[in-house]
């Protein structure tokens, strides 16, 4: 009898998967792929849709263009998972036995408890997102004036953060719309935890494009319209953009699997506290020797190969792969300009200019032909 196994998510560790398994497997396995989505998201250039929605052609991916005819796909949302009886649960009420499976459902934003944060804030986790967002901000600048400018938050300075401000400044460049726009950040420092001469670079860059950056004040409430400090300070807003960090998905909320706020708990091969469930992605929290994987695309885009031979190897009886994550550099946007740090094989720790733009460009651009060809990547080029 063939077995099934199951991908759940369509993100960049479920298309890796996906391809993975499908070479692997060569068609002895019945490969079931759900997602809540009829398509893949390069999500780390979605902000691109903040300033242009047009550039949604090339953000998405039909999973039809991607999966092959032998891999059935079914659009829903996985609301359970029940290891006992190797069930998948949806949201219409449906099921999905499965032999092995494999979760790569994402991240959800987190809120840390504030007051308020999640009712009054929009987030950046789909093309949705991204296109609200847009629309939200061109409102509020038809309705400013110069002497009265609209006010633009943006909530974190991680990755997400910043080259969200850095998209919602070219929307106002590009439109000379009356806006101003600040980035906060709770620490002492934007993009913490990273090397200090990168966080100088992009700190030059968000300064240059007239972003005000706020740091070292947690928010504590926030309201319709206007955001508490720990310093007691307030800041009005028009559009409130929250992306202050990440928990898992409310699907594994209830899971028999070992997890960290629905971050489900994995090894370097991959494997969880059920044999038969494997996770990699931002859904999991994947041993590595100095300390979890980072939740990255570039860490998913990695693993997504390994843990697709893994469950292929599981399923044949096989010893299964280690991996190691291996950290390639980190390449940020801030508008049209990008920072580059750290890069494999390049002697310049860290740069911006043309060089760096063309870096953040050309790794979209092969992700989008490893997943669905060099044309689409080429179709793609100009707006990554």
């Amino acid at each position: 009898m063939t077995e099934t196994i199951a991908v759940l998510g369509a993100g960049y560790a479920g298309a890796g998967a996906i391809k993975s398994l499908e070479d692997a497997l060569d068609d002895e396995a019945d490969l079931v792929w759900i997602s809540d989505h009829d398509h893949h998201l390069v999500l780390h250039e979605a902000h691109r849709c903040i300033r242009d929605p047009s550039v949604r052609r090339n953000v998405t991916i039909p999973i039809e263009e991607i999966k092959s005819p032998h891999t059935r796909f079914i659009e829903g949302e996985v609301a359970g998972l029940d290891c006992a009886d190797r069930e998948i649960a949806l949201a219409d009420g449906s099921t999905i036995e499965y032999d092995y499976a494999l979760v790569t459902l994402g991240s959800q934003t987190a809120y840390y408890g504030i007051d308020g944060l999640e009712e009054h804030s929009f987030t950046l986790k789909s093309l949705d997102d991204a296109l609200e967002i847009h629309d939200q901000i061109k409102e509020a600048a038809r309705d400013a004036t110069p002497d009265d400018p609209a006010q633009v938050v943006v909530g974190g300075a991680g990755l997400s953060g910043i080259q969200t401000a850095g998209e919602v400044a070219e929307f106002r460049d590009m439109h000379h719309a009356p806006i101003e726009i600040t980035l906060v950040e709770a620490l002492e420092e934007i993009f913490p935890g990273n090397d200090p001469e990168l966080q100088g670079a992009l700190r030059k860059r968000i300064e240059e494009r007239d972003i005000e950056i706020s740091t070292d004040d947690p928010i504590t409430e926030a309201d319709e319209g206007v955001i508490h400090f720990e310093s007691d300070a307030t800041l009005e807003h028009d559009v409130f953009v929250w992306a202050g960090g990440i928990t898992g998905r409310d699907a594994m909320d209830g899971t028999d699997l070992d997890n960290e706020h629905n971050r489900v708990n994995a090894e370097a091969t991959f494997e969880t506290s059920d044999d038969r469930v494997f996770a990699l992605g931002d859904s999991a929290i994947v041993d590595q020797p100095g300390g979890p994987c980072p939740p990255t695309a570039q860490a998913a885009w990695q693993a997504a190969e390994v843990a697709g031979e893994n469950v292929a190897r599981a399923l044949h009886g096989q010893p299964l792969t280690t991996w190691t994550h291996e950290d390639k550099g980190t390449l940020v946007s801030v508008g049209e300009k990008a920072v580059a740090h750290d890069v494999v094989n390049v002697p310049i720790n860290t740069f911006g200019g043309p060089a760096a733009k063309f870096l953040k460009k050309a790794v979209a651009a092969r992700w989008i032909r490893d997943i669905a060809g060099s044309s689409r990547a080429a179709r793609a080029w100009p707006d990554m």
